[in-house]
Parts: C-alpha cells; structure tokens; sequence
C-alpha cells in the first residue's frame, strides 16, 4: 500500500556550513546535489538525509508513480543508518515512505506478501514510542488508517485495526506539532477523498484550504500545494466520483 510522503519535510538541523549547502540544495529541489554533499561524510544523519532526498525526487518527478530505482536507493541509504543508529528518527521515517511506496502498484496480496506495509507500520510506531509528538508519525499513521480502510473495505479495515476515527486522531496530533506543514494537510486531504470524497468532502476541503494557506519554504512544499489546487478543482469541478479516483493515484 501507499501510505505517506510527507516525513520528507522533515527537518535537520544544521551544524556547519557543507550541512547549510546540503539544507539548500534540497530546498531548491537539487536533489542529486544533496544526496553527493550527504555523502561526503557518512553517518547516520547524512544517510538518511540522503534518503530524503532522494525520495523528494522521487515524488516530484510524477504526481502518480515514483520511479522503483529511486526508492529501492533510498530505502538502502534508511536501512544504512538505521544500521548505525537502531533508534534513528528520521532514518526510521524515511524507510517506512520508501516501503510504502515500493508497495504501491502491488495488489494487496503481494502487498502482504512482501511485508513492507507491516514493517512500515511498525518504524513509524517505534518512532512515536521514542519521540511521542512526531508530526510527521501521527501524518503517516494518519495516512495509513485512511489507505487501509480503503482498500481493506470495512472488513478488512477492523482486522487490520484501522478507522477513521484513528487517522483522524494522528493528523489532529500532527498539525498540534506542525500546523503549517503543507504536506500533513496535503496527504490527509489526499487520503480522505481516495476513501469517500461525497461523505467527507467539507472536512477535506478544510484540509485542502489549510494546505494552500501554509508558507512554502521548499520546492517540494510547492509541489504537494500544486497537488492539492489540482485536487480541489477535481472536487468543484468534475465531482467527487471522479476526484476519489485522481487521489487514490496522486502521491
């Protein structure tokens, strides 16, 4: 399954001047730039950084389908400094995306068989366990509630322990955190349209407004503010059967 993107804004913080390089390239959307500063000195942090980015490039290349060599880079950059450092946050976050996304085009008996959606699940939750007001944790598991109970139905959604009333629990924590992350309202917006855009639509165009009213500060910010315009138009404009079917593609 496709869960979530918006971990890649997570922030770094910024020690010395090839770090404030790395910072800006990434920014600007250089992303190769960032990942060859990364990789100039490695540790755990410039690994997972460089997995960063090269998930950012992978989901601004398409709004639909991330190229597989990226995120099969990426997650090994994660699994890298995870290596170095068991309890790494952003390494942690950063694999759980690259599985969610390499699960993406399987149907879900591959999905299961191939484990990325319970191991995604369960870094994101380790996470939280270490670092509880993670927004970018809660905006995954927000995600993931909202995915699986669209493609697991009502059935399939109770075994698995998802509800919307969980993913909407997670994104309140999340923007609690981070209220003027475009990419938290963005996917939560995302999500909840692929699930029922007629049922939800009021609460997902307040998620989209809040969306587009955040400053952007990155290219990739403007990219997921793009995606949302796109979105609430198809909601205006097309209707919301077909909106439910652009979102449940859109990354």
């Amino acid at each position: 399954m496709r869960w979530l993107i918006l971990a890649l804004l997570c922030s770094f913080s910024i020690a010395n001047a090839e770090d404030e390089a790395q910072r800006i390239a990434f920014s600007e959307g250089r992303y190769h730039e960032a990942v060859l500063l990364s990789a100039t000195q490695p540790s755990a942090d410039n690994l997972a950084f460089s997995a960063r980015s090269l998930l950012a490039e992978a989901v601004s290349d398409g709004q639909f389908m991330p190229p597989m060599h990226l995120l099969d880079e990426a997650a090994s950059k994660a699994r890298e400094a995870i290596a170095l450092d068991p309890k790494h946050v952003e390494a942690r976050l950063q694999l759980a995306i690259a599985l969610s996304l390499k699960a993406r085009p399987l149907s879900n008996r591959e999905a299961m068989r191939t484990g990325y959606g319970d191991e995604a699940r369960e870094l994101v939750e380790a996470t939280l366990q270490d670092d509880p007001d993670n927004a970018y944790a809660h905006g995954f598991l927000a995600v993931w509630h909202l995915e699986v109970r669209r493609r697991g139905g009502a059935i399939g959604g109770s075994i698995m322990g998802a509800s919307v009333n969980k993913a909407r629990r997670h994104y309140h924590a999340a923007i609690l955190s981070a209220p003027e992350d475009a990419s938290i309202h963005w996917q939560y917006a995302r999500a909840l349209t692929a699930l029922n855009a007629k049922r939800y639509r009021e609460e997902i165009m307040i998620s989209l407004d809040a969306a587009l009213d955040c400053q952007s500060e990155t290219l990739l910010e403007d990219v997921m503010q793009r995606r949302a315009t796109t979105l609430r138009a198809e909601l205006e404009t097309k209707g919301w059967k077909r909106a439910e079917k652009i979102a449940a593609l859109m990354l």
